[in-house]
């Protein structure tokens, strides 16, 4: 039982970290971006998300967010492309766990940033 709620509280920890970071790319990486890794972050969330799913999910939100990556973030234009490509391709790899309520979610997420 301990051991449960430290894993829970070391996971909630981990996924306030993470959006936080998404959270701070918003306005720079645009909404196309924010709106693909944002039904990746609450996919993951979900128990019925598989661990193999959830890999591949961590992997590309942490490309997102790692600040060296094969295109700068800072470059106009072009700096986010490579982590749209990223986020893409997990997102069709796992795009059986992206339920209605993560879209949900996603989309009410989306309208506090992107008011």
């Amino acid at each position: 039982m301990i051991q449960s709620h430290f894993s829970n509280s070391t996971t909630n920890i981990k996924q306030a970290g993470i959006i936080s970071k998404i959270a701070r790319l918003a306005k720079k990486a645009g909404k196309p971006v924010m709106e693909k890794a944002l039904y990746l972050f609450f996919a993951v969330q979900s128990p019925a998300t598989p661990a193999w799913a959830k890999r591949i999910i961590y992997g590309a939100l942490a490309y997102l967010v790692f600040p060296v990556d094969a295109i700068p973030d800072f470059i106009p234009a072009a700096g986010f492309t490579d982590d749209l490509g990223v986020i893409a391709a997990a997102l069709a790899t796992v795009a059986f766990y992206i339920t209605p309520e993560v879209k949900q979610k996603t989309h009410q997420t989306l309208d506090k940033w992107f008011k």
